[in-house]
C-alpha cells in the first residue's frame, strides 16, 4: 500500500514541474466569473464577533522568535481573539480603478487564501460554553459549529493539563486550482506551512505555545472539526491538514495525541451550519484528488526531536516592534535594483530560518530539518555575487556536497555561520529565468530555491510530502517577516522550472528536489493601488 502511494506522490510530482518548453497543466485562461469566493462562512450558526486589539503588544522583534521572553496572558476570549488577529486576520484593503479585495497577515499563493481556520475551545470568559468554531477572518468572528461539553473537557484536560485550546486547520484546494491547476496542491500545502508559522509566531506573543498534534490521522482531525458531518458542495470540502494544542495557562504541551475517548465523544457531538458556495461551477482536477489519496496521514507516533541551542546572530534587531512587522508584512511586486543589504543583516535574516529548541516558529512540529536555501545573492554589500548553499542543519551541506556538481567551490563565508559560496558570478539573469523569467527573481537583493530532501522520504512515509511544503512554507513566512524588519520586502514564487534548477546544482534523481522559491529587495510601490486599513467597519462597532 505504502509502495503505492509513494508512485502516485512521484508521478503527481513530476506531472505538475514546470518546463522551459511547457507548464503544469492549469485551464490556461482566467475564468473570472468563476473566481472562488475569498471567504468561506457557515450560515444557520451562532456568530461571535471578535474585539479588535485596542494597541499591539509591546513585544519587540526578536520578541516573535524567542520563548519565555513574553508574559503570559489569560486564557480569555480577547487574548484568543488578539492571537487571531495577528496570525490569520486582515492586514488591509488594496483598491484601484472600482475593484477591492483583502490582505492578511497570513501569506497565500496568489492572495487565494485556501487555508481555513477551526477552533476547539473551552468554556471562557464570556463564553458559557465549549465549542467547535469556524473563525471568519473577513468579520472577525467565530461561527459556532458544535457544543463540547464539559466532560469531554476534562478528559483532554488530565491529558494535557488545565489550560490550552485547538486550532486546526484544512484546505480547499479549489480556491487554488482554479487559478494554477493541477499544481495548487503543492501551493495549498506551504500556505499552510505560512499559516502555522504566523500561528506560532502570534501565540509566542500571547506567551503561549503552538503544537502539532503529529500523532493524528487526518481521519481523528475530520472527526474532531466535524467536517465527516459537514454537507459540502461538490469539490468546494475543506480537507483536514492539522490539528494544533495552544498551550496557555501552564497547560502542558509536549503530548502529540488525543485518548481514544476523546475521538468516541466527539463522533457523537451534532454540528450547524451550512458552508457557503465559493463559484458557480468548480472545477475537478483529478491529479489532486490522486495525490490527496496518496498523502492521507494515518496515525503514528508522535515525533519528539532536539535541534538544540545556538545563539542567534548578533545583528541588533529591528527598531520596529513585533505587530507592525506583522502588520507590515507584503508580497513585494517588482523590485528596485538599487536596493541593498548589508552582510550582517542579510546573514541574521538567513540566522532565523535556522530551527532551534524553544523558539518560534520551528519547534511547534519537532522533526529533522529537511529543506536547505540555494541563494541568488544579487546585491548584498560585503558578499560577493554568486551562488551560495545555506545549510538549516548539520547535515544538510555534507549530503548537497556529495550530490552536488563537484566543481563547486564551498568556501565557507563566515566562521560558524553555515553559507557557503558555492560559485562566483552574477546570476541575475539565470534566478530569474528559473524563476518563470519573472524579473523580480534576478533584480532585488537576493532570491533563492528551498531545495528538500526528497526521494527517500517519500518512499518510506508518502503523507510527508505535505509536511516538506509545510516546511517550506514556515521558512517562506520567516523570510518574509525578516525582510520586513530589515526594511526591504519578499516575495514567495511558486512558478518556478523545477528540473533546471536541480540541473544548476548538479542533482540527478529525485534524491533532492526544489519545492519553493523565494525573492526579497527594495520593493517598488504602485502608485495607481490606495491602500486601506482593514477593520474600519469593526473598529466603528466597537467604539
Amino acid at each position: 500500500m505504502e509502495e503505492r502511494r509513494s508512485k502516485d506522490v512521484f508521478l503527481y510530482h513530476e506531472r505538475t514541474k514546470h518546463h522551459f518548453h511547457r507548464f503544469a497543466r492549469s485551464l490556461g485562461v482566467m475564468d473570472w466569473k468563476n473566481q472562488p469566493v475569498p471567504f468561506r462562512s457557515f450560515s444557520e450558526t451562532w456568530r461571535i464577533p471578535l474585539p479588535l486589539l485596542p494597541k499591539d503588544p509591546e513585544a519587540r522583534h526578536g520578541d516573535l522568535y524567542e520563548r519565555g521572553n513574553n508574559q503570559p496572558q489569560p486564557m480569555r476570549l480577547e487574548n484568543v481573539a488578539a492571537f487571531l488577529e495577528l496570525s490569520l486576520g486582515l492586514s488591509a484593503w488594496k483598491a484601484i480603478s472600482g475593484s477591492r479585495w483583502s490582505l492578511r497577515m497570513n501569506p497565500s499563493s496568489g492572495n487565494l487564501h485556501p487555508t481555513e481556520c477551526h477552533l476547539i475551545l473551552p468554556a471562557m470568559d464570556p463564553l458559557e460554553a465549549g465549542g467547535v468554531y469556524h473563525y471568519n477572518p473577513l468579520d472577525h468572528a467565530l461561527e459556532a459549529r458544535a457544543e463540547v461539553g464539559e466532560d469531554i473537557w476534562k478528559v483532554i484536560g488530565d491529558h494535557f493539563g488545565r489550560g490550552g485550546f485547538f486550532v486546526g486547520l484544512s484546505s480547499i484546494y479549489w480556491r487554488e486550482s482554479w487559478k494554477y491547476g493541477e499544481r495548487a496542491f503543492r501551493y495549498c500545502n506551504h500556505d499552510v506551512g505560512h499559516a502555522l508559522a504566523a500561528l506560532s509566531f502570534s501565540a509566542n506573543l500571547q506567551g503561549w505555545k503552538l503544537n502539532c498534534l503529529d500523532a493524528l490521522s487526518d481521519e481523528q482531525v475530520e472527526t474532531l472539526l466535524g467536517f465527516d458531518r459537514t454537507v459540502w458542495r461538490d469539490l468546494e470540502e475543506e480537507v483536514p491538514e492539522t490539528l494544533c494544542f495552544v498551550c496557555a495557562n501552564g497547560a502542558a504541551g509536549d503530548a502529540r495525541g488525543l485518548p481514544g475517548e476523546v475521538f468516541s465523544a466527539f463522533e457523537k457531538l451534532s454540528f450547524n451550519g451550512r458552508p457557503n458556495a465559493l463559484s458557480a461551477n468548480p472545477v475537478e482536477w483529478e491529479a489532486i484528488e490522486s495525490v490527496h489519496r496518496a498523502c492521507q496521514k494515518p496515525e503514528t507516533a508522535g515525533e519528539s526531536f532536539s535541534y538544540g541551542q545556538k545563539s542567534f546572530y548578533g545583528e541588533p534587531p529591528s527598531a520596529l516592534s513585533a505587530a507592525q512587522i506583522i502588520r507590515k508584512r507584503r508580497s513585494g511586486l517588482a523590485f528596485d535594483e538599487s536596493g541593498f543589504l548589508n552582510r550582517n543583516p542579510f546573514l541574521s535574516l538567513l540566522d532565523k530560518t535556522i530551527p532551534r529548541n524553544d523558539c518560534a516558529p520551528f519547534d511547534m512540529q519537532p522533526g529533522e530539518p529537511r529543506v536547505n536555501l540555494l541563494l541568488f545573492v544579487h546585491n548584498v554589500h560585503g558578499l560577493a555575487r554568486g551562488l551560495y548553499f545555506y545549510s538549516r542543519s548539520e547535515q544538510g551541506a555534507e549530503d548537497m556536497r556529495r550530490a552536488a556538481d563537484p566543481s563547486f567551490l564551498w568556501d565557507r563565508v563566515e566562521t560558524g555561520e553555515p553559507l557557503y559560496l558555492l560559485r562566483n558570478g552574477d546570476f541575475r539573469q539565470i534566478a530569474a529565468r528559473l524563476s518563470c523569467n519573472q524579473e523580480i527573481a534576478g533584480y532585488g537583493v537576493f532570491s533563492l530555491g528551498m531545495i528538500a530532501a526528497f526521494g527517500g522520504i517519500i518512499e518510506k512515509e508518502p503523507y510527508r510530502y505535505r509536511r516538506l511544503f509545510w516546511e517550506v512554507g514556515a521558512i517562506g513566512q520567516v523570510l518574509y517577516l525578516e525582510a520586513e524588519a530589515h526594511g526591504i520586502r519578499g516575495t514567495g514564487i511558486g512558478c518556478f522550472f523545477d528540473d533546471p534548477v536541480h540541473d544548476l546544482l548538479g542533482l540527478t534523481g529525485n534524491s533532492h528536489q526544489s519545492l519553493y522559491h523565494f525573492a526579497a529587495g527594495l520593493p517598488v510601490e504602485d502608485p495607481r493601488l490606495t491602500t486601506l486599513p482593514p477593520y474600519t467597519r469593526l473598529r466603528a462597532r466597537f467604539a
